[in-house]
């Protein structure tokens, strides 16, 4: 049987593309619960599972990395952002200008990584013809 490892950026930039897009619904539930009393924001950290999944061995190839991660690696954690910290006397942590920071930094990031599996795909049909 032949094994291919073609698909395999596809695949993290898939995980990640499903990341940026629960980080988006999480900011919107914290924009949605600004003003509910005792709230506390929610994140996910993809970002950080990521690097520590890739940085795992400094004299591998980016390819290499890659090819060789797990997908039980690449899961993002959902967290409660300051649990016993608030802006308010509410208890309630959540600062909408940075909230909606967030959701545009996101948002770019969503945008990226869609472009990004657009052009491998791209990338295999020039392959293919």
């Amino acid at each position: 049987m032949f094994k291919s490892d073609v698909f395999d950026y596809i695949n993290v930039l898939d995980r990640a593309a499903d990341a940026s897009w629960t980080r988006h619904e999480l900011i919107s539930h914290n924009i949605a619960n600004d003003d509910t009393p005792g709230y506390k924001r929610q994140d996910i950290n993809f970002e950080r599972e990521l690097r520590r999944a890739l940085g795992n061995s400094r004299y591998q190839t980016m390819d290499d990395k890659v090819r060789n991660l797990r997908s039980g690696e690449l899961e993002g954690r959902i967290y409660t952002d300051g649990r016993n910290y608030s802006y308010r006397y509410d208890g309630n942590n959540v600062d909408i200008d940075a909230e909606n920071t967030y959701l545009a930094e996101n948002q770019i990031t969503y945008n990226a990584l869609i472009t990004s599996i657009k052009q491998e795909f791209s990338d295999l049909k020039a392959v293919i013809k």
